[in-house]
């Protein structure tokens, strides 16, 4: 399984935005993650939506973290853009799975997806930023 390109990009700007712990717009935001300013302006939007971060209009305006870092998952972040995380279709209350009355592999499917979800809520941004600081760091020590 691959994360999707949307929610890379959304784990990107929230770790720039724990790094900088300022207000920073948009075009910012787009050129320093890498991030297409018209992906990046979706992406912001449902993070907004989500109360993950907040959103500042006007000449001053920008985007900001809503929580400190400690308070913001990465579970959180993926699952604003994606959705809840589940591994497979047939976890969904909408899908019924055609071949037999209860899926087989339904009960496995929930336990992977929750033993995920709880790995990736155990990952909070300050942990994140302060892991990539430290190997930031030692790199230049290194060199």
């Amino acid at each position: 399984m691959v994360m999707t390109l949307e929610a890379d990009y959304a784990v990107r700007i929230v770790e720039m935005l724990a790094v900088s712990n300022k207000r920073i717009d948009a075009h910012t935001i787009s050129a320093e993650a890498h991030v297409p300013l018209r992906f990046a302006l979706k992406i912001l939007r449902k993070l907004v939506a989500d109360g993950l971060i907040v959103s500042y209009k006007g000449a001053h305006g920008g985007y900001i973290l809503a929580r400190e870092p400690a308070k913001i998952s990465l579970r959180e972040v993926i699952e604003s853009v994606e959705g809840p995380y589940m591994i497979s279709r047939c976890q969904q209350d909408e899908y019924a799975c055609t071949h037999t009355t209860c899926c087989r592999f339904h009960q496995i499917y929930d336990e992977i997806s929750s033993v995920v979800r709880t790995k990736l809520d155990s990952y909070t941004f300050d942990v994140l930023v302060g892991a990539a600081t430290d190997t930031e760091e030692q790199n230049n020590i290194n060199k």
